[in-house]
């Protein structure tokens, strides 16, 4: 339920609303927007009379009951599209952003030359994984806190924001030290410790949607972080698991034009997980512009074929550069605009 205020409602007005809900084990969740003050209400059990009880209040227009199991995502929480700001550059509103790099930080000259190689194409910010959840034990599982401080360096090289993994609730204070942006991996989309304590830190959070998982559950996930007070959310759809073998998941690209109705975060798409194939990479990245993303966070190495993990689905620096001079195209073509290294 959200409780819509009048224009001249008081900070007094919102406090006493807010001590009420508190009283019933509630909390209120104050968003001020241009055309109107709301308190988003969420908790385990909302009396079936306190929508009557508050209308009563003072500075109160009217109250609104929200259906849907997501409160704080929803459209009907907050109508106008968030726009997460990450060190100045916005992701959402008009703009497409494209976040580049390796699936994993390998060692200083891999990642600085994909830092600068991505920064010289346009791309604003900088991935590449620290810590990599794997399927196997046996394989390369990231360099760890040495890989932060050389992502670190690429920034200050570059300029480029640094979006990167972080797997465990222990390790959000650690990643948090050197990250821009937080990302939840699809394996993690139902860790919900590690979604609250990465909700506490405040800083923007990428929250990739998980292999099964539905479009109200992948939802409810981002609720967690909204819940802690943080509405730095960007959803990432890539890809889910099908019946399909061709491609190693299937891009929903439904999702993303169906997201982007039902709430107000803002949505990117990562093509290079979603096919597993850097040769569909390209024509994934063109179609999920087209269908209004946000932007895209992509995988590049400066050689692939020895890439430690994901190089079948990474693009060279020159397939890349390629790639950037036509998504421009397209966002043109729909009255947006593609926000590059040198917007």
């Amino acid at each position: 339920m959200i409780v819509v205020m009048n224009n001249d409602a008081t900070a007094a007005d919102i406090e006493a609303i807010q001590k009420r809900l508190a009283e019933y084990g509630l909390r209120g969740h104050p968003l001020q927007g241009e055309e109107r003050s709301i308190i988003g209400i969420v908790g385990a059990a909302i009396p079936p009379t306190l929508r009557e009880e508050l209308e009563f209040f003072t500075g109160v227009r009217q109250t609104v009951r929200i259906t849907r199991p997501y409160k704080l995502t929803s459209r009907e929480f907050c109508a106008k599209d968030t726009v997460v700001m990450v060190r100045g550059i916005p992701v959402g509103g008009n703009g497409c952003v494209v976040i580049a790099g390796p699936c994993a930080v390998e060692n200083e000259e891999q990642i600085m030359s994909t830092a600068r190689a991505v920064k010289a194409a346009g791309a604003t910010m900088l991935r590449g994984g620290a810590f990599k959840p794997r399927s196997s034990p046996y394989t390369f599982r990231g360099l760890g806190e040495p890989a932060l401080q050389m992502m670190a360096q690429a920034r200050d090289e570059t300029g480029l924001s640094i979006v990167t993994e972080v797997m465990t609730p222990t390790d959000v204070d650690l990643v948090a030290k050197y990250a821009d942006v937080l990302q939840i991996g699809a394996r993690n989309i139902q860790n919900y410790q590690l979604l609250e304590e990465v909700g506490r830190t405040k800083k923007p959070v990428l929250l990739k949607r998980g292999l099964s998982t539905t479009i109200e559950e992948w939802l409810l996930s981002a609720e967690y972080i909204l819940s802690q007070d943080n509405p730095n959310v960007i959803l990432c759809e890539r890809g889910i698991r099908t019946f399909e073998t061709a491609t190693r998941n299937t891009l929903d690209l439904n999702a993303v034009a169906l997201v982007k109705r039902r709430s107000h975060l803002p949505v990117i798409v990562d093509p290079s997980h979603a096919t597993g194939k850097w040769y569909l990479v390209p024509s994934l990245s063109l179609a999920s512009i087209a269908v209004g993303a946000d932007g895209l966070i992509i995988e590049v190495h400066p050689d692939p074929d020895r890439a430690t993990s994901d190089g079948g689905q990474s693009l060279t620096f020159e397939n890349f550069a390629a790639l950037m001079s036509r998504l421009g195209a397209i966002a043109t073509a729909l009255d947006r605009t593609l926000l590059t290294s040198e917007s």
